[in-house]
């Protein structure tokens, strides 16, 4: 339970932040282009669709590195001195 609650809140940070970036960066594009600072709604469903998207790739992302994580730290340190005979 802890591996996928730390996974969903870095996952949670990382999707917040990469679509806040998103929309504005999209708001900027629309002030280069019309001169005002309109925030049209399909930017905001934009920014949604790229913050769920973002947000579960990485929480699959993430939950998958913490757990190889913590069977690492049951493995051997170095996994080669296992393999050799003479280490």
């Amino acid at each position: 339970m802890k591996p996928n609650l730390k996974a969903c809140g870095q996952a949670l940070t990382t999707a917040i932040v990469n679509a806040a970036l998103a929309v504005v960066l999209m708001l900027l594009v629309e002030f280069a282009i019309s001169g005002s600072f309109q925030v049209p709604a399909p930017y905001l469903w934009a920014g949604l669709l790229i913050g769920l998207v973002i947000f579960a790739a990485q929480f699959w992302r993430q939950r998958h590195l913490c757990r190889s994580c913590s069977t690492d730290q049951e493995a051997p340190a170095n996994p080669h001195q296992s393999l050799h005979s003479d280490a």
